[in-house]
């Protein structure tokens, strides 16, 4: 027994050890610490990343092309995209546990603060009267070529030379925002999120694909049952040639039972494109041998 004991532990600090994901002892087996029963397992990490890009229409959209010379959309519009997805190892025992999901992001392409909310003109405080849509349109316009000369006259030195240096730059930074704020008016404005989600696959020996999600691009990621969606699948494909160098010779009489895994390429497929493929241990693909226990010197 004791034999036995210090044959296992020098195996473990040897070879087969807990930081090998191709390799794992399998049954029930004594320790040192007593009897250990081990059934090795495969656990994946499938990160599907995702975009989210809203645009909103502007108030005065149908008068951009009147005023400014440009077309621009006249309706909002709101499409999901998926822009990318990771495999990984997720197992506690092993040292390629699946780094955490990139948090969710939210960029607004634009200088304004708000992300749903246009800027409004200056009220004219000595008029009591609601400008007709057109009219204001024009008068916004108005306010936009009235910031673009202010800002030659800065830029040329025509506004005076006592702005310069720091002055300068707030001033310009300052008119960019004015500027892009009535812009936004006419031509509406972009709001770009972005979010990870992860689903976890744990294999199994007679299934080589699976739903991890379903897509859509009007809502996004939806759950695999929700059958309005597009498919995102893992298909895993075994190479078949799960083998070690330790495996124990007909002879041998002192062994132990140790799980090969397989090296399988893992692909995440949707709408006929791949976005990712990663060559990845899966014990449920692999075989089972033994491994000779160290001999006492």
């Amino acid at each position: 027994m004791k034999f036995r004991l210090l044959a296992f532990a020098l195996l473990l600090s040897g070879g087969v050890s807990a930081q090998n994901p191709y390799i794992s002892l399998q049954g029930a087996n004594e320790t040192a610490g007593g009897l250990t029963v081990a059934q090795p397992r495969t656990i994946l990490a499938v990160d599907v990343t995702v975009e989210h890009d809203v645009t909103l229409s502007g108030p005065y959209a149908r008068y951009a092309q009147k005023y400014l010379g440009v077309r621009a959309p006249l309706t909002d519009k709101t499409v999901w995209s998926v822009t990318g997805a990771q495999i990984a190892l997720l197992d506690g025992d092993t040292y390629l546990n699946a780094a955490a999901p990139a948090p969710a992001s939210t960029r607004v392409l634009s200088h304004t603060a708000s992300e749903n909310k246009f800027a409004r003109l200056q009220p004219d405080k000595t008029d009591m009267t609601t400008p007709a849509l057109e009219d204001a349109a024009r008068t916004a316009a108005a306010q936009i070529f009235s910031l673009r000369r202010h800002r030659i006259e800065l830029v040329t030195g025509e506004a005076g030379e006592n702005v310069f240096g720091e002055g300068l730059k707030a001033a310009l930074e300052e008119i960019d925002r004015l500027e892009q704020s009535y812009l936004e008016l006419f031509l509406g404005k972009r709001i770009v999120s972005t979010e990870t989600r992860r689903y976890v696959v744990c294999p199994q020996a007679d299934k080589k694909q699976y739903i991890v999600c379903r897509f859509s691009p009007a809502a996004g990621l939806l759950p695999d049952t929700d059958l309005s969606g597009d498919i995102v699948l893992l298909q895993i494909e075994p190479s078949g040639v799960a083998k070690s160098d330790l495996e124990a010779g007909p002879k041998e009489t002192q062994v132990v039972a140790c799980r090969v895994a397989d090296p399988s390429t893992c692909i995440v497929v949707s709408g006929g494109r791949e976005y990712a493929r990663a060559v990845l241990p899966v014990f449920e693909f692999g075989r089972t041998i033994n491994v000779a226990l160290p001999r006492r010197k």
